[in-house]
């Protein structure tokens, strides 16, 4: 068992610069020796406030320094294919953040070189360790709800990204329905056999969305291996509050997940009664990305398999194509069957 993992963060946006602050300070185990980004002296500045030794413009100065053990790849999906396999062919390990690659053909080629390398690869997939949604996995595997029938997600976000956002995020499904899907195999511990999806621009303000064949509401249509069901809305218009719920009906009963409240505390005033709603995905997720960078460290201490591989991020990226294709064509799409592993 290694006890120090020594870690290198590449990628400084908002959510690079969460897991870099995490690995920096509240990861035991974890050492956060370099930060790397391509902006001008956008890593000298993280590297700076983290008290980092080392930091660059160039992701090749983490691929090759022996003082590195781990990559946290949170760089633009685009680049993902290139970072994995540049990563694992150096013999690092890798956490890269959903999806694991853009297309089906790159996710085949950096899977074979994590395996031909012998890489620990985990993928970001962060509501797997979220509390809530942790505990209703136990609980669907306790048999609390008996046989799983039916999958509910909702995920509504009133964040409109920005156009050059949407040029190069691969669509909603894949950008942010991909969360629900790969969540639906996990609490169902089936695969998706087949998809039909739907989706419009909803709000006048958000039409340049079509130029990218791209909508601001969307909505999923699901089958699983034993013949159960599922239906999933993605919103990117709430106005009112980040909204990322989950339900699963079972033969015994039924499993609730999620919340819109930020505190369960309802305020009473003259005016009338409101709760503090949960207003951004940071807020919503904090627990669950610090979570989710522990049980990868861990898995690497232990040298065991991560919860989340590439095997998961391809399976739900697979669904995420299927269901692009499927609101393309107006078809369902069949997928083709994987045991979950």
């Amino acid at each position: 068992m290694k006890e120090v993992i020594r870690c290198a963060v590449l990628g400084l946006g908002r959510l690079g610069y969460w897991h870099a602050e995490n690995l920096a300070s509240k990861v035991k185990g974890a050492k956060l020796i370099s930060v790397i980004d391509p902006l001008e002296g956008r890593a000298e500045q993280v590297a700076r406030e983290l008290g980092v030794e080392k930091w660059s413009r160039n992701p090749d100065d983490a691929f090759e320094d022996d003082n590195i053990d781990a990559v946290i790849i949170v760089t633009p999906t685009s680049t993902h294919a290139d970072m994995i396999k540049r990563a694992a062919k150096n013999g690092k390990q890798i956490f890269i953040e959903k999806p694991l690659t853009q297309e089906l053909v790159e996710a085949d080629e950096a899977i074979k070189v994590i395996q031909e390398h012998k890489i620990t690869c985990q993928v970001g997939f962060m509501r797997r360790f979220d509390p809530a949604y942790a505990e209703a996995k136990k609980r669907i595997e306790a048999g609390d709800i008996g046989q799983p029938l039916y999958f509910k997600g909702v995920s509504r976000d009133g964040n409109v990204p920005h156009e050059e956002f949407i040029k190069h995020s691969g669509g909603i499904f894949l950008d942010v329905a991909i969360h629900d899907y790969d969540i639906a195999r996990f609490l169902m511990n089936q695969e998706v056999t087949s998809i039909t999806t739907t989706g419009n621009v909803l709000l006048e303000s958000n039409n340049f969305m079509k130029k990218y064949n791209d909508v601001d509401q969307g909505l999923s249509y699901i089958n699983f291996t034993s013949g159960a069901s599922g239906d999933i809305e993605t919103m990117r218009i709430a106005p009112y509050a980040y909204d990322i719920r989950g339900e699963v009906i079972g033969t015994e009963g039924a499993i609730q997940i999620g919340s819109m409240r930020n505190n369960d505390v309802k305020i009473l005033t003259n005016k009338g009664s409101y709760n503090d709603l949960i207003q951004d995905f940071p807020t919503r997720f904090q627990n669950a990305y610090l979570l989710e960078m522990i049980h990868f460290i861990e898995s690497l201490q232990k040298g065991e398999k991560p919860a989340c591989t590439e095997i998961d991020g391809k399976a739900a990226l697979e669904i995420a194509a299927a269901a692009t294709k499927s609101f393309n064509t107006g078809e369902t799409v069949h997928l083709g069957l994987q045991k979950v592993k």
